[in-house]
């Protein structure tokens, strides 16, 4: 007889998982009535996910199956829930009051030493050199709450692109910049050639020691160290921390030089709030397990591919490719913990832009396409700037597409509409083919009450929590990336073949082709 804990299962042998699906083919595709759950001190409105008191009944049977109360604390408490590499993701560590020792040491030297720029008013440039985990999440902050004024420049070099690295140092002065080298192994074959393009920069300006304007920030420091840095210049993290969730750490040290000390403070405050929450809030009213569920019903079930965010705030264009990274590279898997199939299709794929820019580029194919997508739809409720017409109409227009996108348009109401404005029957009855909308179409609207660090904090925490509840049930192991890693191997070897090296492995035929010619047209 097999005695397997439910929670080591295939998820198609549980039969919570089943009596979950049956209870989503059988539910309304939208709440009876407003179904707001609040967290972080923001709303969390999911009235148009599947719902009935059914899903919330095998919804929460099924977190049980999976041991969710345990392997929650786990997160909290530091144990190896990364089990294909056997440590730790103890990113809320990194947002706790008091710390562990290494963290408490590690957060006051990163303020020391910002607060010590800033009272000696030194580097009027920050150029940022990282790329994925280590890039996004300072572009996030900068963008949101540096866009109206700065006393420092900053600048972002992620990719090897050769233009980027010259974008990011034109126009520069050598001597008033500061190079952050961010890279969690310090072996990022990307951000060490751009740094490398960095030195060599403040060399050829008659920097004779370049090294001196330079910091890291990463969680291999004796590599740091063979660099050539000082261990005074080096921030550690620790490979506990994913790159996807290390925005909590060091990293973050570019976004207190650029925006203060009090924005990554708050950061971590309002993170704290929604760790909190989804520690000790009940499944029913827990925001982060209630999104996931709904996330799983629309890829697993529903067979939704993808996954919209539409941000109603321009300040947040670089939340949507933060999202980005940390929902596929942490659910992008196909093999459970235990290394056999996921039958059930895992990890939408993400994307979106902010709105109301997004209503003028694919709402289109949201409203009337053949697939559709769920939609995160995030606000402010209250504006920071001076024009309130415009937030009126911006909030409206959120307010708009969520509610076309929910109840759609028959077409009978559009036959109305045309023959009211004076149509033929015959040309009314046409157009109305044209303008009927399905409706039914699952979103959740996030309103913060306003954009401030302690939102934007709850709001990444959000989605941090929830990209785990989703890895739990689904059986995956969401704090790896090892098809990222393949690709870097492969990168590295055909390189050197670039270069002229004899090929490592055998490449297929048109991989083949393509590095003959360039190397031949590089001789």
């Amino acid at each position: 007889m097999n005695t397997e804990p439910d929670f080591h299962k295939p998820l198609t042998q549980m039969p919570q998982w089943h009596a979950y699906v049956k209870a989503i083919n059988a539910a309304p595709r939208m709440a009876p009535a407003p179904r707001i759950v609040e967290a972080g001190g923001m709303q969390i409105d999911l009235t148009a996910q599947t719902y009935s008191p059914e899903v919330l009944d095998t919804a929460t049977a099924l977190l049980q199956a999976r041991n969710f109360n345990a392997a929650r604390q786990a997160l909290f408490d530091g144990e190896p829930v990364n089990t294909t590499e056997n440590r730790a993701a103890w990113h809320t560590q990194l947002r706790a009051p008091r710390p562990i020792e290494e963290v408490a040491e590690e957060r006051k030297r990163a303020l020391e030493f910002v607060r010590r720029s800033d009272s000696e008013r030194r580097w009027r440039n920050i150029v940022h050199i990282g790329i994925g985990g280590s890039d996004w999440g300072v572009r996030l902050v900068v963008g949101a709450f540096g866009y109206a004024s700065m006393w420092r420049n900053i600048r972002f070099v992620a990719n090897i692109d050769g233009h980027a690295v010259e974008g990011g140092l034109a126009g520069l002065d050598p001597r008033e910049t500061l190079i952050v080298v961010a890279t969690k192994s310090f072996k990022t074959a990307e951000t060490l050639e751009n740094a490398k393009r960095a030195i060599e920069w403040m060399q050829a300006a008659g920097i004779t020691k370049p090294l001196n304007q330079v910091i890291a920030v990463t969680a291999n420091p004796e590599a740091a160290q063979a660099w050539g840095l000082q261990q005074s210049q080096i921030f550690r993290f620790w490979d506990w921390v994913g790159g996807r969730f290390s925005i909590w750490s060091a990293v973050g040290v570019a976004a207190g030089l650029a925006v203060g000390p009090d924005v990554v403070a708050g950061l971590q405050s309002g993170a704290k709030a929604m760790d909190d929450h989804f520690l000790t809030s009940p499944i029913q009213e827990n925001a982060p397990v209630q999104l996931a569920m709904a996330g799983i019903a629309n890829r697993s079930i529903l067979d939704y591919g993808s996954l919209n965010i539409s941000a109603y705030d321009s300040r947040l264009a670089n939340l949507i490719p933060y999202i980005q990274q940390l929902e596929m590279e942490s659910l992008g898997k196909s093999v459970d913990i235990n290394g056999q199939p996921i039958t059930v299709p895992t990890g939408p794929a993400v994307w979106g832009m902010p709105g109301t820019d997004a209503q003028h580029t694919f709402f289109q194919w949201l409203h009337q396409g053949s697939d559709g997508a769920p939609v995160d739809f995030i606000a402010c409720q209250h504006e920071d700037h001076a024009w309130k017409e415009h937030h009126i109409q911006l909030l409206a227009h959120c307010l708009a597409q969520r509610e076309a996108l929910m109840n759609g348009k028959t077409f009978e109401q559009a036959l109305r509409e045309n023959m009211e404005s004076g149509m033929s029957e015959t040309d009314a009855r046409k157009l109305a083919k044209h303008k009927v909308h399905p409706g039914g179409r699952p979103s959740n609207l996030i309103m913060m009450p306003s954009l401030t660090p302690f939102s934007l904090g709850a709001l990444l925490a959000l989605y941090e929590h929830k990209v785990f509840v989703q890895g739990l049930v689904w059986g995956l192991n969401p704090f790896d990336q090892w098809g990222v890693e393949y690709g870097k191997v492969l990168a590295t070897d055909i390189t050197a073949e670039l270069k002229g090296a004899a090929a490592q492995a055998p490449h297929d035929a048109s991989t083949r082709y393509w590095i003959e010619r360039i190397r031949s047209q590089m001789e």
